[in-house]
């Protein structure tokens, strides 16, 4: 994975969410976590990174998410709803959700 380079607009957020039992991440991580860089200004996904087990998952959610607006979280649902068919789908769209929200709660204050 290439680094970004941080640029001061550039925000950091988490979010987390519990995996379904019986999966290889549920028994190494318990929960799903997702890290976004986040452009504060226009809420572009600038980097990202996953707790999935595979280098292919996570390359998935990687490279379709960045570039993604965070508050387009309708846009993010459908994608994974139309592309993504891991068992991590419904934790991984939680952790987005809650990065959503913790966006749109910052650009409110």
């Amino acid at each position: 994975m290439t680094a970004v380079k941080m640029q001061n607009n550039n925000i950091f957020i988490t979010g987390y969410a519990k995996l379904p039992a019986g999966i290889t991440a549920q028994e190494l991580y318990t929960v799903v976590a997702i890290g976004l860089l986040i452009d504060r200004e226009n809420g572009d996904i600038v980097d990202l990174d996953c707790t999935l087990v595979t280098s292919t998952a996570k390359r998935f959610v990687r490279e379709n998410l960045v570039g993604m607006k965070i508050t387009n979280y309708d846009e993010i649902e459908s994608l994974f709803n139309e592309r993504y068919y891991g068992c991590a789908k419904k934790a991984l769209l939680f952790a987005l959700k809650i990065c959503n929200e913790k966006f749109n709660e910052i650009k409110a204050n």
